[in-house]
């Protein structure tokens, strides 16, 4: 049975979640990358930089990060009654695709947002693929329609 682990990332995994990412990239044909190197530098250092709002939980099969999902967190204006207020966005969710369709990411999803609770985040936002939907709606994401979206620069 493999050694399966679900758990923050380390900061020594930080490159090969920089791998997974620019996996990810090529899978859905980005192109002009620049140098896999580059990039990995830059995202090892970006994630450093930015390790109080946004958290990297990996998927862990026997040593080998196979899947990362991140959780940005967004302070709220507070109100009277609720002086620390907090949301959270589930960004980056990724796994390998050898280790899909067997269940690894919907545990992967739950694990941040077990974490989010943990945290006291109102709520948990995601932006899907449409393929994704239905693996996020398995845990718990609906529609809304209070959330709106105003694209303003291109990705």
């Amino acid at each position: 049975m493999d050694d399966i682990s679900i758990r923050p990332a380390r900061p020594a995994e930080l490159a090969a979640v920089a791998a997974l990412r620019w996996e990810w990239l090529v899978e859905n044909g980005s192109e002009d990358l620049g140098e896999r190197e580059d990039f990995v530098r830059h995202f090892v250092a970006w994630a450093a930089e930015n390790a109080g709002s946004h958290r990297c939980t990996v998927l862990v099969r026997d040593d080998r990060v196979i899947g990362m999902a991140w959780l940005a967190v967004v302070q709220r204006v507070p109100t009277p009654r609720a002086p620390l207020r907090a949301s959270g966005d589930l960004q980056c969710v990724y796994v390998v695709p050898g280790a899909r369709d067997g269940g690894l990411g919907g545990r992967l999803v739950q694990a941040v947002l077990d974490g989010a609770r943990e945290l006291g985040l109102e709520r948990v936002t995601v932006h899907s693929s449409p393929r994704a939907i239905p693996a996020y709606a398995r845990n718990g994401f609906r529609e809304s329609s209070r959330l709106l979206q105003a694209q303003v620069a291109r990705a």
